[in-house]
């Protein structure tokens, strides 16, 4: 759990970190049915962890509810000496699935609330308050419009 302040609201974050590994696949799965929002994260100094990010987004995009906010992340930007994948091909990715785009460092403390503002933000704009966020997801579930073809949080 984690609680920030968003403009004048304090908002409650629940969040789960499976490090997107294939053993938590149905585990994940389950969680996508009910999250407003996803952080997927690649390390800039892990040319495989970038390329795992289609993967995880296909399955984003067949598991999640349709307006899910995704923001995708470089991590580990203090290592610039190790970096191999550039800040450009980040953002050129997530702009080819219509997502936000940050570079952080958690050794450094560089844009760690900046993502959690944005996407926080992003469901706030998307889903509205708790009463309105929890009546759109059922209606989803009741009446589902088909996969998430891209975000409306962007």
């Amino acid at each position: 759990m984690k609680i920030i302040q968003v403009d004048e609201e304090r908002v409650k974050l629940q969040i789960w970190d499976t490090a997107w590994q294939s053993r938590f696949k149905t585990i994940n799965q389950t969680y996508y049915k009910g999250t407003m929002g996803i952080i997927l994260c690649y390390a800039i100094n892990n040319r495989e962890s970038f390329e795992k990010i289609e993967y995880w987004m296909k399955e984003v995009r067949e598991d999640a509810n349709e307006d899910v906010c995704i923001i995708l992340v470089g991590t580990k930007s203090d290592l610039s000496d190790e970096r191999v994948v550039s800040t450009d091909e980040g953002r050129q990715l997530a702009e080819s699935y219509g997502i936000k785009f940050l570079e952080n460092s958690a050794k450094s403390y560089l844009n760690i609330d900046e993502v959690f503002l944005l996407l926080t933000r992003d469901i706030i704009k998307v889903f509205g308050d708790k009463k309105d966020a929890s009546e759109k997801l059922q209606m989803r579930k009741t009446n589902p419009k088909g996969k998430n073809e891209g975000s409306k949080c962007f």
